[in-house]
């Protein structure tokens, strides 16, 4: 199995503290993998890391070719990224916004191709926010902006997709639509990396991997029982994951902290 991307020896910091700490990882290719771990645990820094968005030392590879050797427009085009609480112009239309996606496609000052229009249709449709093309971003809900900002993403049609908290924001309903969208791009070819704190949507996921304070602590499929207990783990045993109706889901496990004020 090829890998997307590939770390070797990739340690980070962050204010002077470690964030990342001797990580070898390979994502591999054409498949959909999850970060997990708890607060804290590197997660997002690794994912910037990948994306280039991060100083860092050892290597980080784009199928075996150093991510550094790219130009901005060549990473454009072979990453595509959506980043935890982004910010965005709030006074351009979602259109424009969406439309953002496709500038690493497009000439400079070129207008947008007939093409351009296509792709930013087709991901304002998957992500359901056709309907506001037309409004403010401003004027939208957190979720809204949310969706939007996915389109963006989408509508630039890398072969490789960084996703830091995508679902942030976005209600039970569209948490489900967000995981249909990443099957069809899973369908596509398209290789997707994602940061959840969501263990249950996380398990959906071919692969996962588990950090705990700036290291990889595991890596394996998501449906396998050493990729649930290194999950349980890390969270201090205060979660327990379970077969329901053919699908894993993850409970609470009660009585570990004290209700006792001295």
């Amino acid at each position: 199995m090829s890998a997307a991307l590939q770390t070797r020896q990739l340690c980070a910091e962050l204010g002077g503290r470690p964030v990342l700490q001797n990580i070898d990882l390979q994502i591999a290719a054409g498949r959909w993998t999850c970060v997990v771990g708890p607060n804290g645990a590197g997660k997002s820094s690794l994912l910037k890391a990948l994306a280039g968005l991060l100083p860092h030392s050892g290597q980080v590879l784009w199928q075996g070719q150093p991510l550094a050797s790219l130009s901005r427009q060549q990473r454009a085009l072979q990453l595509s990224w959506l980043g935890q609480g982004e910010a965005s112009t709030l006074d351009l239309r979602v259109w424009d916004v969406a439309m953002l996606g496709r500038l690493p496609h497009q000439s400079w000052l070129g207008a947008p191709s007939a093409q351009d229009a296509q792709m930013v249709e087709a991901a304002l449709r998957a992500t359901q926010a056709w309907d506001w093309r037309e409004r403010m971003l401003g004027e939208l809900s957190g979720g809204e902006r949310q969706r939007v900002l996915l389109a963006r993403a989408m509508a630039g049609n890398a072969p490789t997709m960084l996703m830091d908290e995508p679902l942030a924001n976005l209600d039970p309903p569209h948490q489900v639509d967000w995981l249909e969208q990443v099957h069809c791009l899973l369908a596509q070819g398209t290789t997707v990396l994602s940061v959840l704190h969501e263990i249950g949507m996380a398990l959906h996921a071919d692969d996962i991997v588990v950090m705990h304070e700036g290291r990889v602590v595991h890596h394996g499929a998501g449906r396998d029982a050493d990729t649930h207990a290194a999950i349980e783990a890390v969270f201090e045993q205060r979660i327990r994951i379970h077969a329901l109706d053919g699908q894993w889901v993850v409970l609470p496990r009660l009585g570990g902290a004290s209700c006792r004020i001295d």
